[in-house]
């Protein structure tokens, strides 16, 4: 889509307005549905949302017949909206949908998920590269839209439907637990770099190894592959351990800084860049964002039901819609703020930035996680002493009175 937008006389800050506008589309639409999810339906919502985003990729596919300049930028606004709406109906619907069904294995079937993103993202960039090389622009995003088509009635046999009664639960309400914010940071920080690497990996790795674009296409598999296999595996450890979620997301969370910080590497620490160690940190972010991403949405579905929300279709809702807007307001900051501090310094220091705010995420997370176990243990020790309490209030005489005999 890029290099048909420049075809077509599209700036480039026009161009990042486009990519953005979607991902504030999708923040919103996925606020809006979750709250709503028990009137329309979690199924006719996810269905719906395929059908949408099935006929926009295919009409998005037929943009190059569009006059260039005003015409071409408004079709391409409408578009993505409309396109955005339906992704965020699908996603919603299918994190309340997953947690329905699997509710002692929410983990273990999104690593499972997880897998099929980690095949998108490997298989993705070759195929469309190569029908866009073969067949021109239109026919990647009609083969693409087929195959949402194909998932339509698939979906409407295999879905089972959700009845549900709607809550009084809100947006502000969850936030305002404490460490719901902590977790959407945490969140932001996963899809914020994904999304810098997608804006700036493939620019820094040509201009500093002189590779060709085919050749960046295989550097990401050392993202996407190690992320994809180890998805099942930290997803069947976190259900069958909970108590080591928070663990998880700041171990993740502190390799994750680690990886961002020697990808480029940043200038301070003395050591150069090479090859084999961009392909090792990114074996590394995608391997520690793994470890932190699974977990965070069965533990943002335990904190609401601890604090009051109802076990039902509605709290999902409102758990996956928040999950779902946290998560696009992510893909929009890393690509613009990523691409800013790259333009006005380099790619190093924005990949160090990038690892700043995960290690600022995982140190919020730890410290709340640390003092989660302390008021937890204070109150068992309060507890204790209740039931059991001490010498002072044993009125018994240890002698007996002389009187008594």
């Amino acid at each position: 889509m890029y290099f048909q937008a420049k075809r077509k006389g599209v700036s480039q800050t026009v161009i990042g307005l486009i990519f953005g506008w979607y991902a504030l589309c999708v923040l919103v639409g996925s606020l809006l549905l979750g709250k709503y999810i028990v009137q329309i339906g979690a199924k006719r919502m996810i269905i719906t949302g395929m059908f949408v985003s099935a006929v926009c990729t295919i009409l998005f596919g037929l943009l190059d017949r569009a006059e260039a300049g005003t015409q071409f930028i408004i079709l391409c606004f409408v578009i993505r909206s409309v396109n955005a709406v339906g992704f965020a109906a699908a996603m919603t619907a299918s994190f309340a949908i997953l947690a329905k069904v699997f509710p002692n294995n929410i983990a273990t079937v999104l690593g499972c998920m997880e897998i099929f993103t980690g095949l998108g993202l490997i298989l993705g960039p070759p195929i469309g590269g190569w029908l866009y090389q073969a067949s021109g622009y239109e026919v990647p995003f009609i083969v693409l839209g087929g195959l949402l088509f194909l998932m339509v009635p698939f979906n409407i046999w295999l879905l089972p439907g959700q009845d549900a009664v709607p809550t009084r639960d809100s947006f502000f309400r969850l936030c305002t637990i404490v460490k719901i914010p902590i977790i959407c940071f945490v969140v932001l920080t996963l899809s914020s770099g994904l999304g810098f690497l997608d804006a700036t990996l493939s620019i820094f790795a040509i201009d500093k190894f002189s590779l060709s674009p085919g050749s960046v296409g295989l550097l990401m598999i050392g993202l996407s592959l190690p992320y994809g296999a180890a998805s099942p595996i930290f997803g069947l450890f976190s259900d069958k351990h909970p108590y080591a979620r928070k663990w998880m997301m700041v171990i993740g969370g502190m390799s994750t800084a680690a990886g961002f910080c020697l990808l480029g590497p940043i200038p301070v620490i003395g050591v150069h860049s090479h090859l084999w160690l961009t392909i090792l940190m990114l074996v590394v972010i995608g391997l520690s964002l793994c470890m932190t991403a699974i977990p965070t949405f069965a533990e943002m579905l335990v904190c609401a039901h601890e604090n009051g929300f109802e076990e039902g279709l509605s709290t999902l809702g409102l758990v996956s819609g928040l999950f779902s807007a946290v998560w696009s307001c992510g893909m929009f900051v890393g690509p613009t703020l990523g691409s800013y501090i790259t333009q006005k310094s380099n790619f190093e220091y924005a990949s160090a930035c990038q690892g700043g705010l995960a290690f600022l995420a995982a140190a919020l997370q730890g410290m709340y996680s640390i003092y989660e176990v302390h008021k937890k243990r204070s109150t068992q020790a309060k507890g204790t002493v209740t039931e059991h309490p001490g010498p002072a209030n044993d009125r018994t005489p240890l002698l007996p009175s002389p009187n008594s005999s």
